[in-house]
């Protein structure tokens, strides 16, 4: 048998892509923000109410954590870089329910 001739094992690539599922913007807690600012970061960028804002502070405050946004990863990065931009700790994670 000639070298040319020796069979290759077939190869597979998953050509899916991870941008078509949703992923989670979560914000962390920290011990330098305070409420009211964490608050108006949110309206701000999320356009949220202040009674939405405020809630996503309280479960950041009492939690740790609040997942404050959930979409495409595209957009998802973009918020987490003007949350962090705002000196917020936050985070990308896959939403593992979809």
């Amino acid at each position: 048998m000639v070298a040319s001739e020796v069979a290759l094992p077939e190869t597979r690539t998953d050509e899916s892509t991870q941008l078509a599922d949703l992923w989670n913007v979560v914000v962390l807690n920290d011990p330098v923000n305070l409420m009211s600012y964490v608050t108006m970061v949110f309206k701000k960028i999320f356009g949220m109410s202040q009674e939405d804002a405020e809630k996503h502070m309280m479960e950041v405050h009492e939690l740790g954590r609040s997942v404050v946004w959930t979409g495409g990863r595209e957009k998802a990065e973009t918020y987490v870089y003007q949350l962090q931009e705002w000196h917020l700790n936050a985070i990308l994670q896959k939403n593992e329910a979809d």
